[in-house]
């Protein structure tokens, strides 16, 4: 992915249209340019009542009527200015939180691959900072943006009308300091590209260490990391010294430009007032009108410099809402309560001309236990995954019944299947909260229920034996329980989905002899009357498998019960003489 290339495309309309997707609220928006509207025509009014005082002309109209309705005209103008920016910094908000709805919505129906290639800490970068700095433009910068154009567009009409040579005079500084901004604003998006990619690989690093803290103290790899720290901050320090170098040329050219131009104002202003072309109070006027141009003509630079530091920003995200989805969304409703799981013929590759799984073929009918066994890094676990539909055959087809999974919706396959992994993850959060995960009835679900479940499960006497019950938080990733417990809990919350399917990888591997001994006939329950697909290295687990299949390098070998393959297979012959005499 070259983000630099999708950079050049970058234009206003491309981020309009990403900020139009939010659909933003029209009546705020209308309401807030109304008000905008509002405040710049009363704003327009001083410098005119100011030339009248000034040239006399209605001098003897002061009073305290007059006196009050200026005090008004700054009362309304204040209070149009601060309606309109609160409803149009409110749009903008709105628009970035759906930017980041949309943007989390994408993520998490992203398809497990997408995942395998891109690192948590830059996904995470992509919807907190991206998006942030989309933010900067549209809530801070819009609603002046907006202000600064109704602006400019009164102020120039009005000066052209009072004096049209001196207002081209003036105007003659304004495509320079377009020229400068552009130019500028380009290292700008360039420099602030390099940094959302440096934000999002730092985040990654991180993210990446903290959730490892246990392996990074166990390795004393403090220095390492604290090195690797420092390296990534040190790269952010530099960029961010390239931006800031950027940004200090550009304050002090305006600042020259906005004097020459006033110079060449007040130089020929005086001229014409005292050749009697010009009288004092146009004059003060047209200065007037003037200085209220260069809060807009500031705001246009720094809108013009953020949209450019969000360009890269703007393709990031837009690239994330345009990705592809895991397929099956709106696949088929289908019970598949007694039906038989088939592979035909599948074969599978995480990289090309590098395969995984090969010819695999077989059939686990209604309420069998369908064992695979063979040496690590066969397949076995990648088998598991495409049941799971984590990633696709890159030829077969798996069935249920007669109908191929990929027809089925996600959601209504993988609610009927249950996996119990060797590694159990569970959510920071409550026992409560790990055991109802992913359960759309959870707040339906009653407390008898959930007892039962950690009953089935074996789990109820330590959760009971726990300060807080069911209520105990578990630490991230289930720190504060035991592996024994986070299994047990695993396979409780497996019995509340009352799944059809049950996949168990290696469930007992890396317990003690008394956990996993609590641990198997916790599943041993579990398994009852379903459909079960067991991976085990410990033959002990399996010899009462209807069928176990042999896998080696990816293929299947061996098929059969215990017994049979100890007399067929010589590999798992020896596997059985290691292990169980």
């Amino acid at each position: 992915m070259n983000y630099d290339e999708k950079a050049k495309d970058f234009n206003l309309s491309s981020f309009i249209k990403l900020i139009k997707s939010t659909q933003p609220s029209v009546w705020m928006l209308s309401v807030g340019i109304l008000g905008s509207l509002l405040a710049t025509v009363t704003n327009l009014a001083l410098p005119l009542f100011a030339r009248n005082v000034i040239d006399g002309v209605s001098i003897e109209l002061l009073n305290a009527g007059i006196i009050i309705g200026i005090v008004l005209l700054f009362v309304f103008r204040v209070a149009f200015d601060a309606f309109s920016s609160y409803l149009l910094s409110k749009t903008g908000q709105q628009v970035v939180a759906r930017l980041r709805e949309k943007m989390w919505y994408k993520m998490i129906r992203m398809p497990v691959d997408y995942f395998d290639q891109h690192a948590s800490g830059e996904l995470v970068s992509r919807i907190i900072n991206d998006t942030s700095v989309v933010q900067q433009v549209v809530t801070s910068y819009f609603a002046q943006f907006v202000s600064g154009i109704l602006t400019i567009i009164g102020v120039t009409a009005l000066l052209l009308a009072m004096d049209w040579q001196m207002t081209t005079l003036m105007l003659i500084g304004v495509p320079l300091t377009f020229i400068i901004v552009f130019q500028l604003g380009k290292r700008i998006a360039r420099v602030a590209r390099q940094t959302q990619d440096e934000v999002a690989k730092f985040n990654g690093s991180i993210q990446q260490t903290l959730s490892e803290i246990r392996l990074m103290k166990s390795s004393t790899a403090e220095n390492i990391e604290a090195n690797n720290g420092e390296a990534g901050i040190d790269k952010l320090y530099q960029l961010g010294l390239k931006e800031a170098k950027i940004f200090s040329v550009i304050s002090p050219l305006m600042y020259v430009i906005v004097m020459v131009v006033l110079l060449v104002i007040f130089g020929y202003g005086g001229v014409r007032v005292a050749n009697g072309t010009m009288s004092i109070g146009s004059l003060v006027a047209f200065l007037m009108f003037l200085f209220q141009l260069l809060a807009p003509i500031i705001t246009f630079t720094n809108f013009f410099t953020q949209l450019q530091r969000a360009a890269g920003a703007t393709n990031r995200i837009v690239e994330i809402l345009e990705l592809e989805e895991e397929p099956g969304q709106d696949g088929l409703e289908k019970d598949i309560t007694g039906l038989p799981i088939r592979f035909s013929d599948v074969h599978f590759s995480y990289e090309e001309d590098e395969p995984i799984l090969k010819h695999i073929s077989f059939t686990a009918k209604p309420g069998q236990k369908i064992a695979f066994a063979g040496p690590s890094g066969g397949g076995k676990t990648t088998l598991f995954s495409l049941i799971e539909q984590f990633y696709l055959p890159d030829s077969g087809d798996i069935y249920i019944g007669d109908t191929p999974i990929h027809d089925l919706s996600m959601k209504s396959w993988r609610t009927q299947i249950g996996y119990v992994p060797q590694e159990n993850a569970m959510m920071a959060g409550t026992i409560r909260d790990n055991l109802c995960y992913g359960l759309e009835n959870a707040k339906d679900i009653s407390e008898e229920q959930i007892w039962e479940a950690a009953e089935m499960a074996y789990a109820d006497q330590f959760i009971k034996a726990l300060p807080d019950g069911l209520e105990t938080a578990v630490g991230e990733r289930g720190t504060k329980l035991s592996g024994g417990q986070r299994q047990r809990i695993s396979i409780a919350r497996a019995f509340l989905r009352d799944p059809k399917i049950l996949m168990l990888d290696e469930a007992t591997a890396s317990l003690d002899s008394q956990s996993e001994r609590v641990v198997q006939q916790a599943l041993n329950r579990l398994m009852d009357g379903r459909t079960t697909l067991v991976i085990a290295h410990r033959l002990s687990t399996i010899v009462d498998a209807d069928m176990i299949l042999f896998i080696e390098n990816g293929e299947i070998t061996g098929r059969g019960n215990h017994q049979e393959l100890v007399e067929t297979h010589a590999l798992y012959k020896l596997f059985a003489e290691q292990q169980l005499t």
